[in-house]
C-alpha cells in the first residue's frame, strides 16, 4: 500500500503526507486526526498551492554504491536529516544479490544516509520502514517522517502478510 501512494507522486501536482509516526499499530485509522489533517495541509499548500514551507518527509531519489555500502540520496532534506529521539537511525535493512535482507547500520552524512552490514560485503539493495508496523526514525529538521522504501524492484510476495 504505501509503495502505491510513493509511486502516486509521480502524477503532477500530488503529494503524500507520511503519517507512519501517527497512531496504533494494530489500527490503519489513528485517533490523532488533528496531527494527521496538518499534516495533509502542508502537503496541499506546498504541492498544489506551491507555498514555499516543507511539506514533506524525506523521499527516496536515489543511491550509489561505496566499498561495501549504499549511499541513499534524498528529496524533501529541508535543513537536513535527523535521527529523532536517538542517536541511532532505525529502520533499515540490506541485501545483497542473494536478495535476503538483514537489519542495516546506518548513519546520516550531509544530507544522505550511509547503509551497511558486516554480514552484507557486496549489497545492492536497501529497504527503509518496510513492514507493517515498522520501528523508523528517519526525519527532516523540519519534523516530517521519511517515507517508507525500497532500492530494488524484486517481486514481493504476500502470501500470508495478514
Amino acid at each position: 500500500m504505501r509503495e502505491s501512494q510513493l509511486m502516486a507522486l509521480k502524477i503532477p501536482k500530488t503529494a503524500m503526507a507520511v503519517t507512519i509516526d501517527i497512531g496504533e499499530a494494530n489500527n490503519i485509522h489513528p485517533s490523532n486526526k488533528q496531527d494527521v489533517g496538518k499534516r495533509l495541509a502542508l502537503a496541499a499548500l506546498g504541492a498544489v498551492y506551491y507555498r514555499r514551507i516543507p511539506y514533506s518527509g524525506p523521499i527516496y531519489a536515489g543511491m550509489s554504491s561505496e566499498k561495501g555500502k549504499i549511499r541513499i540520496k534524498f528529496n524533501h532534506v529541508d535543513g537536513g536529516l535527523v535521527a529523532k529521539d536517538s542517536s541511532a537511525l532505525k529502520g533499515f535493512a540490506i541485501a545483497g544479490a542473494d536478495r535476503k535482507f538483514v537489519i542495516a547500520q546506518a548513519r546520516i552524512e550531509n544530507d544522505t544516509v550511509l547503509v551497511w552490514s558486516d554480514e552484507i560485503p557486496s549489497p545492492v539493495a536497501v529497504r527503509y520502514a518496510w513492514a507493517n508496523n515498522p520501528i523508523c526514525n528517519l526525519y527532516n529538521k523540519a519534523g516530517l517522517p521519511a517515507s517508507p522504501f525500497r532500492t530494488d524492484d524484486w517481486p514481493v510476495s504476500t502470501i500470508n502478510s495478514r
